[in-house]
């Protein structure tokens, strides 16, 4: 399989190009060059199959090509130790509960795949160590350092905004050390994603070091995060309620819903998505007005979503040509205020006692608010209500327990570096290291 660049200006390149270099040179994103649809057998069995089987053919389709298929399953397996389960929170409303995870969030997926398969590539450049440079809003940055902590030949640096993520999930990439460096930079999760993408085209920083990206820029980080839409899909089927299936993914950088929307492009039988954002309504703009007006981000209570130019939009635009039609037909959007989103939280944990995390809360009331007569709706619960204790707390009015996994990062040292947004900063920091 190659890979060709959103900017078409770029040569084609191998999965290991696309993996190891992140960005394609024409800073475009590397989209594969065709989508394989998956057999009729497959879904008609679907619901048979346990999340670790489904995923296998899923990768299968995506990366079968390139890498032999024991290797492959095994990167599968090793990436899904855990399950992705889909909860009933009403009779027409299921939770997709992707927090189950090493670091309580989605993004172990998407992370623990990309670090197996950098691993499978790099097994032949010893002695050549791969820096990967990740920004994060939120949870990122702790799914990534957490699936790459302790690789040999890989060392993780951890871009974060100073102030705008929460404290749990600061701590869960800030106080690992070993082959994980925090740089804490003093400005928004825009400029930390800037920070990368220049990283990326700064010749004689490349000259230096061999660097590759983790963000969802990266088509090994977001490619797997389609295997949960998948089983989704199965789990309703099981309860006979996939006939029209509607997906509502919280939206900030949009590598998710994009993984979903892949998903049905192979023929996954979702009958459309809606995504949801916070305050940060850049893409809820264009699906109403056609035009696509990146700008600043606005910080909210769903941090890990406060995303003012989300990268994968491009990814979004090429997949359907650019045709504004076409995207709306499928994809339906919704924006929320703080206010909103706490009410959301609120209401849903007195109606029937789930919990939400305030991103699922945007999922959650678009699905209660937009779904039609005869439609089911599955929201992405991103992340484990506790990683926002105290927002979560003050809006259901109940406490909600730490799990222990989560206490343990709590504990450890902040161990961080603080730099400016200034690409002239990042770029001497790293020429020291």
């Amino acid at each position: 399989m190659r890979y060709y660049s959103t900017n078409k200006k770029a040569r084609p390149a191998t999965l290991e190009e696309a993996v190891v270099n992140g960005l394609a040179p024409d800073r475009g994103l590397y989209m594969p060059e065709r989508i394989e649809k998956l057999p009729k057998e497959f879904f008609d069995a679907i619901d048979t199959m346990p999340f670790q089987d489904i995923a296998c053919v899923v990768a299968d389709a995506f990366f079968g090509e390139d890498i032999e298929k024991a290797e492959l399953e095994s990167i599968v397996r090793d990436t899904l130790s855990f399950d992705c389960p889909v909860v009933e929170v009403t009779g027409d409303i299921f939770s997709l509960e992707l927090f189950h995870g090493p670091t309580l969030a989605f993004k172990d997926v998407g992370a623990r795949f990309m670090a197996r398969l950098l691993r499978h590539f790099i097994s032949a450049k010893r002695g050549q160590t791969v820096n990967v440079l990740v920004a994060t809003s939120g949870d990122t940055g702790s799914a990534v350092a957490n699936g790459f902590l302790g690789v040999d030949g890989i060392h993780v640096y951890v871009l974060y905004p100073k102030g705008k993520v929460s404290k749990i999930q600061e701590s869960q990439f800030t106080t690992l050390g070993r082959n994980i460096t925090a740089i804490e930079v003093d400005g928004a999760f825009d400029d930390c994603q800037a920070l990368v993408k220049n990283a990326f085209m700064d010749a004689e920083l490349n000259r230096r070091m061999y660097l590759t990206s983790a963000n969802s820029i990266n088509v090994a980080r977001f490619l797997p995060q389609a295997f949960y839409y998948f089983n989704a899909y199965a789990r309703m089927k099981e309860r006979g309620l996939a006939d029209r299936l509607v997906v509502c993914v919280p939206s900030g950088n949009f590598g998710n819903i994009t993984a979903g929307l892949f998903a049905r492009e192979m023929g996954l039988p979702v009958e459309r998505f809606i995504a949801a954002n916070n305050a940060n309504d850049v893409f809820y703009e264009y699906l109403a007005t056609g035009e696509y007006n990146p700008r600043p981000s606005i910080q909210t209570i769903a941090n890990a979503m406060d995303v003012g130019a989300p990268s994968n939009f491009a990814r979004i635009y090429d997949l359907y040509g650019g045709d504004h039609a076409r995207i709306t037909s499928i994809v339906a959007g919704a924006t929320y205020t703080d206010a909103q989103i706490r009410e959301a939280m609120g209401e849903c944990h007195a109606k029937t006692g789930y919990t939400l995390d305030p991103h699922g809360a945007c999922g959650y009331r678009a699905l209660a608010e937009g779904l039609r007569p005869g439609e089911t709706g599955v929201f992405l619960e991103t992340a484990h209500p506790a990683k926002f204790k105290d927002t979560v707390e003050d809006a259901i009015k109940a406490s909600v327990d730490i799990p222990e996994r989560l206490a343990k990062f709590m504990s450890g040292k902040k161990q961080s570096v603080g730099l400016s947004k200034e690409f002239a900063d990042f770029k001497a920091f790293l020429m020291q290291e």
